[in-house]
């Protein structure tokens, strides 16, 4: 059996669409029709090589989505073929099975535990998470990094108390959710920085008190202005650019908090003061929120059936895996929020 799926052969090049072959499940395996992927910020990363040189190439990508269990390999116990499953990077509850490999012209293509652009994807049991089969395809995506990571920021890693402010540097994709969780965590007041009015404005949809676009040259003072001269109680950024990270750090109240979710590229580096972090001053790096994906997830949907969020509104863009690497471009020049590959 076949299936399209973008790869990677190259860094820095367009993703290849190409019809590969599905390997047979193994151990804790399980094969999933993909219905809906999102493009995440993490996948241009890794286009780009930001951590570095890609020993894996060529390989499939993504990592966050929606879809329904087809099969189920050895063992596989949380979930059965049918089931609407959320398929997420972070590890839940289940089997951490071994990566698959795909063939293609005789050759292998390497995968991770989980793959969202391909249609159908054969992925580690520890990475879906069942959801109700008639919860939305796009909503059950976000759900899948955008909202458990963006909550489990502001839940987990900055642990924001009510009335604490937040200032959140970077507001597309994950950024948007860390703003929703700031405002159902009780923060006040929480900035939203971009370089995009679009963004900026999504943003106060979700819970910014506050946006202020970073191309004007005194947006520190402009955040300033806001948090007071000590600076937020919070201060989290998604761009991991290293100038904006001294920035960032430097908007941190003396006993606040500051956390990256943003990736700096490996061959850069940072300059700060340290002092401030023998004092109670916090900065630390978030991989994923802290989230657990199995736990988190049905809580999350609850709430939306409750009516306390509807994240629906995240999506700018939708489109089909053949049109992928025009979406990468768009996301690139910053005109994309959320961009959804469908693939029904």
């Amino acid at each position: 059996m076949k299936t399209k799926a973008a790869i990677l052969t190259a860094l820095r090049e367009p993703l290849a669409i190409e019809e590969v072959e599905i390997p047979t499940l193994g151990y804790g395996q399980v094969l999933v029709e993909l219905r809906v992927s999102r493009i995440c910020g993490s996948q241009i990363g890794e286009i780009d090589g930001v951590k570095g040189p890609d020993r894996f190439l060529p390989h499939l990508l993504g990592h966050e989505g929606s879809g329904t269990v087809r099969e189920i390999g050895p063992e596989v116990t949380t979930v059965n073929p049918g089931d609407s499953v959320v398929l997420h990077w972070r590890p839940g509850a289940g089997i951490q099975a071994r990566a698959p490999r795909y063939g293609f012209n005789g050759h292998s293509v390497n995968a991770g535990c989980v793959t969202t652009f391909n249609r159908f994807a054969v992925v580690s049991e520890n990475r879906i998470t069942a959801v109700p089969e008639d919860l939305d395809p796009e909503t059950a995506s976000l759900l899948a990094d955008t909202i458990t990571t963006g909550f489990g920021i502001i839940n987990n890693d900055a642990a924001v108390k009510i009335g604490e402010s937040v200032t959140v540097i970077g507001c597309g994709g994950i950024g948007l959710g860390v703003v929703l969780g700031a405002k159902l965590a009780g923060a006040h007041p929480i900035v939203a920085v971009d370089l995009f009015d679009n963004k900026l404005e999504k943003a106060k949809q979700y819970g910014a008190t506050h946006t202020i676009n970073s191309r004007d040259n005194d947006w520190v003072d402009a955040v300033r202005e806001i948090t007071g001269d000590s600076g937020a109680d919070c201060v989290i950024d998604g761009t991991g650019n290293p100038r904006v990270i001294e920035q960032a750090y430097s908007l941190t109240h003396p006993r606040g908090r500051t956390v990256l979710f943003g990736v700096m590229s490996h061959n850069e580096a940072v300059s700060l003061h340290t002092l401030p972090l023998h004092f109670g001053k916090i900065l630390t790096g978030s991989e994923g929120g802290g989230s657990r994906p199995d736990l988190d997830i049905p809580r999350y949907v609850k709430m939306m059936r409750e009516g306390r969020f509807d994240p629906k509104g995240f999506v700018s863009h939708r489109l089909t895996l053949d049109e992928i690497n025009e979406a990468i471009g768009k996301m690139r020049e910053g005109e994309v929020i959320h961009a959804m590959i469908h693939f029904s």
